[in-house]
């Protein structure tokens, strides 16, 4: 079975994707708390009552290399409701003439798992769009504070969710 990966270019040198990919709250969750930029920094995530999770910064090389482990999951949707816990998310950069390229691979995120499409889904919004906006434009889409409107990237992820209740 293979990890979920992607990977899509910005223009914009490998620097500043590197930081913009260490401010989450730029780009996933502006609730993330904790420590997302140093190494054995720990944060936590979560996107209303559907998903949370508690992730480790496991390695950081500027304008090269991010990497995280789950330490602790949560979905409401899934019956195994830990499914990431255990799996290491790694974003790989590169130079490239025009500014930049992103790999990103959720290792241990396979097809088999009952959370995959929900999930790839939302990593493709959330790093296609709102990341790749935050490093472009200085501004991303993050899920905002709870009671906020909704981002619209986040519209297929709530879709195939609905789908699998």
């Amino acid at each position: 079975m293979s990890d979920y990966t992607t990977s899509f270019a910005v223009h914009a040198p490998p620097l500043r994707a590197f930081e913009a990919i260490l401010d989450v709250r730029g780009w996933w969750s502006q609730e993330v708390v904790g420590e997302t930029d140093r190494v054995a920094g720990e944060f936590d995530y979560h996107y209303q009552d559907v998903h949370r999770c508690r992730v480790r910064v496991t390695e950081l090389v500027p304008g090269r290399k991010v990497a995280w482990e789950v330490l602790e999951n949560h979905f409401n949707f899934t019956r195994d409701q830990a499914e990431w816990t255990g799996t290491h998310i790694v974003f790989e950069i590169s130079e490239r003439v025009d500014g930049a390229e992103i790999r990103f691979r959720h290792v241990g995120l396979v097809p088999r798992y009952e959370c995959y499409d929900v999930c790839s889904n939302a990593w493709q919004g959330y790093l296609h769009g709102s990341l790749r906006k935050l490093i472009e434009t200085g501004t991303g889409q993050p899920n905002p504070k709870d009671g906020a409107p909704v981002p619209v990237h986040q519209g297929a992820a709530v879709a195939v969710r609905s789908s699998v209740r």
